[in-house]
């Protein structure tokens, strides 16, 4: 679960509510479409940052190792644009 990464809250890839973390990454791994693995690879990266940083920092969409990641929190809330740009997500 999230709250044992040290996560406050997750956002759900898809699935109810309550799976667990290994669940979401296995649907991550094996989803029942085609397959991209520098994605996959992408996202357990962010996995681990999220997991290492125990939720103090959060990887907005299209992260990737050495860009800019976000500190979750309620100054955060309803700002993600300020502090993160759509083209920062595209190399």
């Amino acid at each position: 679960m999230p709250e044992e990464m040290g996560v406050g809250c997750a956002r759900p890839t898809g699935g109810p509510v309550g799976e667990s973390v290994e669940e979401e990454i296995n649907e991550v791994l094996t989803p029942p479409v085609g397959r991209n693995v520098g994605e996959t690879i992408r996202q357990v990266q962010a996995f681990q940052l999220v997991r290492e940083s125990k939720g103090k920092e959060a990887t907005p969409s299209g992260w990737k190792p050495g860009k800019v990641t976000l500190k979750p929190g309620p100054d955060l809330v309803g700002k993600v644009w300020e502090a993160w740009k759509t083209e920062m997500a595209f190399d």
